[in-house]
């Protein structure tokens, strides 16, 4: 199934993984400039921060992107549009911080690429309440995550850290209109949740090292 998205650029909604754009050749930029304030092993932390991000707003869009092509046509269909709007910014501007720093993607987005649009797709399959469940799980570790992440970063990096509140209030939204939508309500949601959240968890692991 599929559906018209207006405002999301055509090479999120393709099936297959990004080889090329904004972020090809972001391994190739210098770093001998990059800016960076953080204790300790500061480049390390820094670039890990910035790649597990991207990589975390680019699987966001793919799992929007897959509740709408089965929900889109539907009455929560305007919902997700925006939500999906929203994480979009969230990954053009992670796109834009790693080319300025010179931070490469992860090698794992060609699996992000398919696995985000696959739990969004099969959620939305389970019917508009797991859908939710499947948003509030999401939401409620990028949080923490997002949360964890501003606590670290110190001064020198002040626009980095607004940028990242601004991100996990607006993250926090989208796991309010999930709970406002019934996402507790669907089947299995304990099960469900918990899953979704260990998956999630998993994937920010791996993201910031691979």
């Amino acid at each position: 199934m599929s559906t018209h998205n207006p405002g999301i650029p055509a090479h999120l909604l393709s099936p297959r993984p990004l080889k090329d754009g904004p972020l090809a050749d972001a391994g190739a930029v210098a770093a001998a400039a990059r800016p960076r304030h953080l204790p300790g092993d500061a480049p390390a932390t820094l670039d890990r921060m910035i790649r597990v991000d991207q990589a975390g707003e680019y699987g966001a869009v793919r799992i929007y992107t897959g509740q709408l092509a089965v929900l889109g046509k539907g009455e929560k269909g305007p919902m997700i549009q925006h939500m999906t709007e929203q994480e979009v910014v969230h990954l053009e501007t992670f796109n834009g911080l790693a080319r300025e720093r010179g931070v490469r993607p992860t090698m794992l987005q060609p699996i992000w690429h398919l696995a985000g649009w696959a739990l969004g797709a099969g959620t939305a399959a389970m019917g508009s309440r797991a859908a939710m469940a499947c948003t509030v799980a999401v939401e409620e570790v990028i949080d923490q995550h997002y949360a964890e992440q501003a606590e670290k970063l110190g001064p020198g990096e002040e626009k980095l850290k607004a940028t990242i509140e601004q991100f996990r209030a607006e993250e926090l939204e989208h796991r309010d209109i999930g709970l406002e939508h019934e996402a507790e309500l669907a089947t299995g949601y304990p099960v469900l949740s918990a899953l979704i959240k260990a998956g999630s968890r998993t994937a920010i692991w791996l993201s910031e090292r691979i």
